[in-house]
């Protein structure tokens, strides 16, 4: 066992006087240690019911024969990070937590790992971790949010907050009723309600095989979900004795199958920066244009909000994410799972689909997946759009540049009514070394569909967008504007032509032109100088390579 490196030997007396301190005894002190890694904070909803999990995670390993030792990570919530500084440390954050499980794997020699996980960030970064240390490691995602109600309907985080203040400046809804939303969005724990980059993640981590099987889509209230973490803390103990290590188990195979089951889902397009991350970690070349191969072959089959009406609630009573695979059986590689059971075992113990939840291949939402790459003369090396949640009438779209360089500004034109029908806002230096942090979006975006303008304007940027974003809003735009990337020199009023069926976004100003405007251009001032922030600028790669440090 790895930890017998800090328990056997005479030369290791010292360390296990210090391990004596912990309260662990002589009979303990040959199992196998598991880490169990947990984000829990009383700050976050999806993470504050993790100490119930914490516990039976505990069961679960002390029954299996291990011995478990707790410690935390850092977690941040996207939604309160929004729209402020706080936002520019979301995606640096991912690192960070990657760095600290690596860290503390490594110094206390754990045999095993259990990754007790929800949000954002937090997700892809332990995987990011679980690649890298190449120890057996097993996934807890502790669960999405109930929708909260209001006069008989569903409420949920970003239709209810973030939209309803849009709604709210046009006179659509009372201050009242904005104030019943605030209140009554996200009326416990779990992670946000929709399709957001949370669930996405939570639920490709399933797909690639890295967590039991449910454990996407189990709601953070039930005791499926306190079951499924028990299964865990015993299941890792299982994967030391066996040596099933996360290079096993997330092959190129379980990539390819966890971008199908995104497309089919109409996912967050943060998903493509995270899996390429994870894949980099884990050895494994990804490229970019694999998103849009498997998109133009994949049907999108679940509308799920922000996209449509169904939420993760629904996804899982419909028969979750073995019912989504079951449907995509064709073309689904049998990969293997942490559970011992390979995909297409799990595959065939699907006994009921609900049909108006996920929908059968010949009757999709639409043919093609849930995103697409775009390419052009404004993003040479590639952007990523949801097309899933653009409408018919914006697939195709030419609009005249308002050319902003930071979020805030864009937010003033936006609230001030200064953007109107047939503009295309180009939010740029909001990139990974430009934001820095590469920002989401989600208030220009949620505020655009709440003024009723998601069907008359475009969005592009350097930055990224939420997993709530809906509309024609294309981001990760690379090269990004502080490495000189075309995005640097649109001007107020330029043409820019948006053809997502053709996947081409151009700047429709002549190739002299923008010659002698990338000729004049010099890169302005970092935005953060100090900090963790100005040296993640400086060692941050491009969107394109998912924003991994050098």
């Amino acid at each position: 066992m790895k930890s017998d490196r800090i328990k056997k030997g005479l030369e290791r007396g010292p360390h296990r006087a210090l391990l004596y301190g912990t309260g662990i005894s002589s009979r303990e002190m040959g199992k196998p240690f598991i880490g169990v890694a947990s984000s829990f904070t009383d700050m976050v909803p999806g993470h504050i019911g993790m100490r119930d999990l914490e516990r039976f995670i505990e069961k679960g390993v002390h029954s299996g024969g291990g011995y478990p030792f707790i410690f935390g990570l850092p977690a941040i919530c996207d939604g309160i990070a929004m729209g402020h500084k706080g936002m520019h440390y979301s995606l640096p954050a991912r690192e960070l937590i990657a760095d600290l499980i690596e860290s503390v794997a490594q110094a206390n020699a754990f045999d095993g790992i259990v990754l007790l996980t929800n949000c954002d960030k937090i997700t892809p970064g332990m995987l990011m971790a679980a690649g890298r240390l190449d120890i057996p490691a097993i996934v807890v995602t502790a669960g999405p949010m109930m929708t909260g109600r209001y006069r008989g309907e569903k409420l949920s985080f970003i239709r209810n907050t973030f939209e309803a203040m849009g709604k709210f400046r046009e006179g659509k809804i009372s201050k009242g009723e904005l104030a019943a939303c605030e209140a009554g969005a996200c009326p416990g724990v779990g992670s946000c309600q929709g399709l957001y980059t949370a669930n996405t993640m939570n639920s490709l981590t399933e797909v690639m095989g890295m967590s039991l099987p449910g454990c996407g889509t189990a709601l953070a209230v039930s005791a499926e979900k306190r079951r499924i973490a028990f299964e865990s803390g015993r299941r890792i103990v299982e994967l030391v004795d066996e040596g099933v290590t996360p290079r096993k188990i997330m092959t190129r195979r379980a990539f390819e199958n966890a971008i199908r089951v995104d497309l089919a889902l109409g996912g967050s397009s943060n998903t493509v920066l995270h899996l390429l991350a994870i894949s980099h970690d884990t050895g494994i070349r990804l490229p970019l244009d694999l998103f849009d191969i498997l998109s133009r072959e994949t049907p999108h089959i679940t509308s799920i909000e922000p996209v449509g009406d169904h939420y993760m609630e629904d996804l899982h009573w419909a028969g979750g994410i073995p019912a989504v695979l079951k449907r995509l059986e064709g073309v689904i590689k049998n990969n293997p799972t942490v559970s011992g059971r390979r995909i297409k075992g799990i595959i065939n113990g699907v006994d009921f689909i609900d049909e108006e939840v996920i929908r059968p291949l010949e009757r999709p939402y639409h043919k093609e997946g849930g995103i697409a790459i775009l390419k052009g003369n404004i993003a040479p090396l590639g952007a990523v759009v949801k097309q899933s949640g653009v409408s018919d009438r914006m697939m195709r779209f030419q609009g005249k540049a308002r050319v902003f360089d930071s979020e805030e500004a864009s937010m003033k034109a936006i609230t001030g009514g200064r953007i109107r029908p047939g503009d295309c806002i180009v939010i740029r230096y909001e990139g990974p070394k430009g934001g820095p942090g590469m920002r989401e979006m989600l208030a220009p975006t949620a505020t655009l569909s709440g003024m009723g303008l998601g069907d008359s304007v475009a969005l592009i940027t350097d930055g990224r967008f939420s997993g709530g974003t809906r509309g024609p809003c294309v981001g990760h735009i690379s090269p990004e504007a502080m490495e000189g990337g075309p995005i640097s020199i649109i001007k107020d009023g330029d043409a820019i032509d948006l053809d997502i069926p053709s996947r081409r976004m151009e700047l429709m100003v002549s190739q002299e032109e923008i010659a002698r405007r990338r000729a004049k251009w010099t890169p302005p001032e970092p935005k953060i100088k100090e900090g963790w922030l100005s040296r993640y600028a400086r060692l941050v790669s491009a969107a394109n390579t998912g924003a991994v440090l050098k």
